[in-house]
């Protein structure tokens, strides 16, 4: 089970930090695990904003999120935590993480959190 939080309102410019924290299995410190990070707004298509190996080697970010999104890692907690930095009115969105069963998200195991919403808006 992958559990996400963080999400809330905040004004442009503004910073927030996600998390996924994972029950059940062992995220973080498994080879074969990583963790993609999605976005889903009204009326846009599902996007894929970044992603992290489970060794922490790995990280990989959309164009639209790159350099403002910072990917981390903490294996005492089993979770992994998205930096959102500099965050423009079109990062709303629900984000919800995924586990794959790779080193690079690519091969989707159907575990995946129900989301938490960031809102950009002054």
């Amino acid at each position: 089970q992958l559990v996400e939080s963080g999400g809330a309102l905040v004004q442009p410019g503004g910073s927030l930090r996600l998390s996924c924290a994972a029950s059940g299995f062992t995220l973080v410190t498994s080879d074969y695990y990583s963790i993609g990070w999605f976005r889903e707004a009204p009326d846009k298509e599902r996007e894929r904003v970044s992603c992290i190996g489970s060794s922490g080697d790995y990280t990989a970010y959309a164009d639209a999120v790159k350099g403002r999104f910072i990917l981390s890692r903490d294996s005492a907690k089993n979770t992994v935590f998205l930096q959102m930095n500099s965050l423009k009115p079109e990062d709303t969105s629900l984000y919800t993480c995924a586990a794959f069963g790779d080193g690079k998200c690519e091969t989707y195991l159907g575990i995946e959190g129900r989301g938490t919403l960031v809102t950009v808006s002054v």
